[in-house]
Parts: C-alpha cells; structure tokens; sequence
C-alpha cells in the first residue's frame, strides 16, 4: 500500500469524511483527495495536526502500526522515543522537538531541560536543502502577537542553533535577561542593538553596548510553519 492509501484507510478507521481531515490538517478537501490519491505528498504541518487527532503516523509512513503488543497501548509516533526514531530516521524522516518558550522561559536554562510539548518529522533532504544540519534545529511555539505579521500568534518557528553570529541582523530567537523572546535584531553606530517587534504597535528596544551582555543569540528564526489566514 501506498503512503495515500494508508492515510485513507486511517480516515476511515477514525470514522471521518474527506472534508473533516482535511480541515484537521488545515488542507483543503482537494489536497486530502489528492494526499490518499498518492498524486501529493503531505507536509509536516498536516501530518502534525492529523497526529494529534488520533492518526497513526508511523503506519502512514512506514506501514507498521504504533500499537505495543505487549501491552495492547498505543505508541504516539510523535513522543520523541527512540523506537519511532530508529524507524523514522530509517525513513530518512529526521526528527525536530518542539518546545513552547513561555512555557520554558524565565531561568535561561538550556531547552534541552525544557519538556518537549512535541516532535514532527521533515525529510533529511529538505533540511539539507535549507542548509540545515538536524541535529542543531529546534521549533519553538510563537507567543503573543509583537511579531505580526511576520509571525502569529501560536505559530511553529524552526531555529537554527548553530547560526548565533557575534553581529546578528534577522529574526533572531533569544535571551534577553532570562526571558526568551523572538525579535528582529538591526546593528547601529557604536555597537548597540535594537530589538524589533514587526508588530507596529510595540516599540522598538535599544541595547547599548555595555548591555549586550544581558542579550545571547540563540539561533536564527529560518521556517514558519503555521495556517494561512
């Protein structure tokens, strides 16, 4: 079977129509029809979303079903074990945590000491297209709305971990006195920063120079995944 048919078989064990999976997955009805048709593939956004709603990721993908036999539970394909790595990794399908950073702001701690709220998948060679190495990227959730209408509300950013340079200019996740923020970093004459919300609404931040201390770069914002509006 086909990873499309697979996806339909899934739609139809939870009892649901075209059109409602398709809206879990924030597609449209024709990229459902055309996901089960095998005629597109679906993205990482969707296969997120139809997880959390009870789709069983690892037999879409790999044809073998996330169920422990020994104890009859499920195995969420999106829980970060390393059983579902292996076989997912397998698949050249690289796996990316997911932290919120409200949830883990505060203390500076490093997000390896943040619980994982998720994990998605992205195909290796999509990463390497973007020149980015998988094992130094990491999603943090999008809080508040001072980055609108670059980034929403609730949105997913994927954040380059090893691109911290000493003199940033971009979007930049960062550490700015404990808290983590998501902001555009601008240079300006003698060495100060500003802290940029895309959001009009909210005031720029100057960093002078004897202050950058209380600012590290965490990594460079390089994808969005979030729904069209």
């Amino acid at each position: 079977m086909t990873i499309g048919e697979r996806l339909k078989e899934e739609r139809e064990r939870l009892a649901l129509s075209q059109t409602a999976l398709a809206a879990i997955g924030g597609v449209g009805k024709t990229t459902q029809i055309n996901y089960e048709k095998g005629l597109r593939n679906p993205d990482s956004a969707y296969l997120t979303a139809v997880a959390e709603q009870g789709v069983d990721l690892l037999y879409v993908l790999k044809g073998s079903r996330s169920v422990d036999s020994s104890s009859g539970g499920e195995v969420n394909a999106f829980d970060g074990g390393s059983h579902n790595d292996t076989l997912l990794m397998g698949g050249e399908l690289c796996p990316i945590n997911l932290y919120d950073i409200e949830a883990a702001a505060g203390d500076g701690r490093s997000l390896e000491a943040e619980e994982v709220e998720t994990t998605i998948y992205f195909p290796g060679e999509q990463l390497a297209a973007q020149g980015l190495d998988p094992a130094h990227v990491v999603g943090v959730k999008v809080r508040g709305d001072s980055m609108e209408d670059t980034l929403a509300d609730g949105d997913w950013v994927l954040v380059d971990r090893k691109d911290r340079p000493d003199r940033p200019e971009g979007v930049f996740l960062l550490l700015v006195e404990g808290e983590r923020r998501i902001k555009r970093v601008q240079r300006v004459a003698g060495g100060a920063w500003v802290l940029i919300s895309d959001n009009s609404h909210y005031q720029a931040e100057m960093i002078p120079p004897e202050k950058l201390g209380n600012v590290a770069v965490l990594g460079r914002c390089v994808v969005r995944i979030g729904r069209i509006s």
